[in-house]
């Protein structure tokens, strides 16, 4: 049973990797922007955050370094697809390679240094629990927080005159402009926020959930977060879902070594991306249900006046 435990808490912090990173990617992509650097602003994020915890001992300023790196390197996106109308998807593969070369080089100098020791969490009286306390209740606060944030999310969109402005914007944007709304800066700010939240995810990697820095340590999960809108339909919630489902077949790998199965390492290995090719795979067969849940200008550029 202690087993079961440990596999449901490390599912809950190896999901929130994710749901962090996608929440972020699905508020772009309500905007009408896919960005496609994701990978690239987590890496850099992760560095910032691990070198900031290294130097000041206060993980909490490390998520903070972490979320003002992805917010600028997403600006820096914004500003190239918003307003120079370069193409979004080769803009953001641009990011992520660079993203991925410029956090190996800054990282060089903190590949063996080493953190403060983290502090132990739990909830007072639930955590001694049988199985739910060690499962549920002694997570990092930030795995809570992200729970928050997508019922925080969930009522912006569809309950509030902000998110419906949001989303009008991502589904019209040339109807949205005829009604006064400055289309281009609330796109770029859904990118920075969107940014600022992928950072984080990062940051979070780097300093709490395998507390080091290891080059490319990110390991793809930018990608898995950006197929992760899709799988969940735009759908807060469902990304949330999503999230744990994926962290759960990637923490699966360690668990069914630890219980002795002879399945080769490297198979294990593949197990996130092999489920994420999957679930796309069998989202895709139905192209008509895509197309009614995706923003309807994702993608594609606005000029205005046009």
């Amino acid at each position: 049973m202690e087993s079961y435990a440990l596999l449901i808490g490390a599912t809950l912090s190896a999901g929130t990797v994710l749901a962090i990173a996608a929440l972020g990617l699905l508020i772009n992509e309500k905007a009408g922007i896919v960005n496609l650097g994701a990978e690239g602003m987590m890496l850099c994020a992760a560095i910032a955050g691990f070198a900031t915890v290294v130097h000041t001992g206060n993980t909490w300023l490390g998520f903070a370094a972490g979320m003002a790196a992805g917010a600028v390197l997403a600006a820096l996106f914004g500003v190239l697809v918003i307003w120079l109308n370069t193409n979004q998807y080769a803009t953001g593969l641009a990011l992520s390679l660079f993203g991925v070369g410029f956090s190996a080089f800054a990282g060089i100098s903190y590949v063996q240094a080493k953190l403060p020791e983290t502090p132990k969490y739990a909830i007072p009286g639930l955590a001694d629990l049988p199985l739910v306390g060690p499962a549920l209740f002694r997570q990092h606060p930030l795995v809570y927080l992200t729970m928050a944030l997508a019922a925080v999310l969930i009522w912006f969109l569809y309950r509030s005159r902000a998110g419906l402005v949001l989303r009008s914007v991502g589904e019209s944007p040339e109807s949205a402009h005829a009604l006064g709304y400055p289309v281009r800066r609330i796109r770029l700010a859904a990118v920075v926020v969107g940014g600022a939240l992928c950072g984080l995810a990062g940051a979070y990697i780097s300093t709490v959930y395998t507390p080091l820095w290891v080059e490319g340590m990110v390991a793809g999960r930018g990608w898995i977060a950006l197929a992760l809108t899709t799988f969940a339909t735009w759908r807060p919630a469902r990304v949330l879902l999503g999230a744990y489902l994926f962290g759960g077949v990637t923490m699966l790998q360690f668990h069914l070594q630890a219980t002795g199965v002879q399945v080769a390492s490297q198979l294990l290995s593949m197990l996130p991306y092999v489920a994420t090719i999957v679930v796309l795979a069998l989202i895709s067969r139905n192209p008509a249900w895509i197309r009614i849940n995706m923003p309807a200008s994702l993608g594609k550029p606005f000029y205005p006046g046009s």
